[in-house]
């Protein structure tokens, strides 16, 4: 028989979803895969009983309901400092992930070249990888996961067409400031690179920080494609919504993708989630002060426990020191934490181009009662020496 792709020669499964499955397997408490296990806000559900009734369950226009992509445009513009036109500007795809891989395949071409911060997401790579560009991987350096500038500059220089940005990061927490993105902004309009933001956790930021949006600094709105999802601000990891915002050059190719890439999101969670885009501010006060909670009570008994960590920024994820125990193989360790002691977490090594083996990936968007269950399970965690 002929071969198959090459595509795919290169890649394996998700390490983040295959946890999930052993996690399932054996009973852990899944703290790897990045979703709540409380529910939306009682508004969206009662919005969501209400559609299953009286619809819409057939197709929606292609770039999303266009009363979707008004309260979209509406919420965005409010937060973005940038008037949006909802149909020119704004796009509705099948969660982020379709979104960022619309935005690449709209920008890319075989052969061309894309700059992603190390530690990173794992699709950027594998979206990369599929459509033949190559990734091109710059160090975000700890304690505080900067990067050098002139390192990025040499790599720019060196041509690449576009860079991915995650902000707030996923899996370090990290939240870009001003500054910094002001530097990322300087080199890509010096060079002409096109910069996709990725800002599913726009709304999950510590204080004292603070979300800046590339695409409002200047000169950037029109080299910026703004990915992002409602997965995580409103609790529906499972509806898979996502957008992409844009200037009307960049929109127009990313909808050309779109159209025959998924046609359309789902309608009826469409109809459903505009009863999340239009709560008042007070909501996202309220959401970063749950997030606080959750971080404060789980980083706090990481540290009881003895365990080293940074303390996230951002998100919902921090990367913990777990090289007492893993001994140079994570993904042998995390595998062993989730079948022995029931907590399970991703290998950092999934998330780095360098040789990094001593780090794993938790995730604290949970109850209490899981998170105070899962440090229980954690103070076993020596029986692993």
């Amino acid at each position: 028989m002929q071969p198959l792709s090459n595509r795919t020669e290169s890649l394996t499964d998700s390490c983040i979803r295959r946890m999930t499955r052993i996690s399932m397997e054996c009973g852990a408490i899944n703290l790897s895969q990045g979703f709540p296990d409380f529910d939306p806000p009682q508004a969206i559900m009662d919005r969501l009983a209400a559609v299953a009734q009286q619809g819409p369950h057939q197709y929606s226009p292609t770039w999303g309901a266009a009363n979707y992509r008004r309260a979209l445009a509406d919420k965005v513009s409010r937060w973005m400092g940038i008037p949006l036109n909802p149909d020119e500007n704004v796009l509705a795809t099948v969660g982020s992930t379709e979104a960022m891989m619309a935005a690449l395949m709209a920008i890319t071409n075989p052969g061309d070249r894309i700059a992603i911060f190390s530690p990173f997401f794992e699709n950027y790579e594998a979206q990369a990888l599929l459509l033949g560009c190559e990734p091109v991987f710059v160090p975000l350096v700890p304690p505080e996961n900067n990067f050098d500038a002139d390192q990025l500059e040499d790599v720019f220089r060196s041509g690449v067409k576009a860079m991915i940005v995650c902000n707030p990061s996923n899996p370090n927490g990290k939240v870009f400031s001003k500054a910094e993105l002001e530097t990322i902004a300087a080199l890509a309009i010096r060079y002409d690179v096109y910069i996709i933001m990725d800002e599913v956790y726009e709304h999950i930021i510590y204080a004292p920080y603070v979300h800046t949006y590339m695409a409002s600094l200047p000169g950037m709105w029109e080299r910026t494609i703004s990915c992002s999802s409602l997965s995580k601000t409103y609790s529906v990891t499972g509806w898979r919504l996502g957008y992409i915002v844009a200037c009307k050059k960049l929109m127009d190719a990313c909808k050309k993708v779109h159209d025959f890439l998924t046609v359309c999101a789902p309608s009826p969670l469409q109809e459903a989630i505009i009863a999340g885009l239009t709560m008042p501010d007070s909501y996202y006060d309220e959401l970063a002060a749950h997030y606080t909670h959750m971080k404060n009570l789980f980083c706090g008994g990481l540290r009881t426990l003895g365990f080293d960590f940074i303390e996230p920024q951002g998100t919902y994820f921090l990367l913990v020191d777990i090289g007492k125990w893993a001994k140079g193989d994570d993904v042998a360790f995390c595998e062993r934490l989730a079948r022995e002691v029931g907590v399970a977490v991703v290998p950092g090594s999934t998330f780095y181009k360098e040789d990094v083996h001593h780090l794993a990936r938790f995730h604290y968007a949970k109850k209490d009662e899981t998170l105070l269950a899962a440090l229980d399970r954690l103070s076993d965690i020596d029986r692993l020496l």
